[in-house]
């Protein structure tokens, strides 16, 4: 790879892509049976009429090599706005050429136009090559918090009326 790859804002053209660069976070993470969303999905929440997410697209010749899916956050404790990347993908072949380190640094850019002050991830635990990276870029771990979560019949429990 010659130079920096040329950067952008996502556009419902670019689903395929999106979709694929997921898929293959999934794929090379081990948690391809997690991977549940469809096109369809990404159209709906990201493209439609009220966005839910927004997404950086990373393209060098020609073809798209990396993505930050990322949407905004209140944090209540600090009463500011903050960016929370959903996904941030490399393909295999593009890594180790700075694009990782663009699409965050286009990602912050990005966020602190629209009023952002910090940034949020999450990274599996045994994801060392990720864990590695945020580390060297000066992404500090959160050791004051945990994540807990509910899905699918959990989260329908939780609705319901005791």
């Amino acid at each position: 790879m010659s130079t920096e790859p040329s950067i952008r804002l996502a556009t419902a053209d670019d689903v395929d892509a999106i979709y694929a660069l997921v898929q293959h976070l999934a794929d090379s993470t081990g948690q391809q049976h997690r991977f549940l969303s469809q096109v369809e999905d990404f159209i709906k929440f990201g493209f439609s009429d009220d966005p839910q997410f927004e997404a950086l697209i990373a393209e060098q010749d020609g073809a798209v090599i990396g993505l930050s899916l990322f949407f905004y956050d209140f944090s209540s404790w600090r009463g500011e706005l903050g960016v929370y990347i959903q996904d941030l993908v490399v393909d295999n072949e593009a890594r180790a050429h700075g694009t990782g380190r663009a699409l965050l640094r286009e990602t912050v850019q990005h966020a602190k136009q629209h009023g952002a002050t910090h940034l949020r991830l999450t990274v599996e635990q045994d994801n060392e090559t990720a864990i590695g990276f945020y580390e060297a870029l000066g992404l500090k771990e959160s050791k004051s918090e945990r994540i807990y979560a509910a899905f699918d019949g959990d989260f329908l429990n939780l609705a319901k009326k005791s």
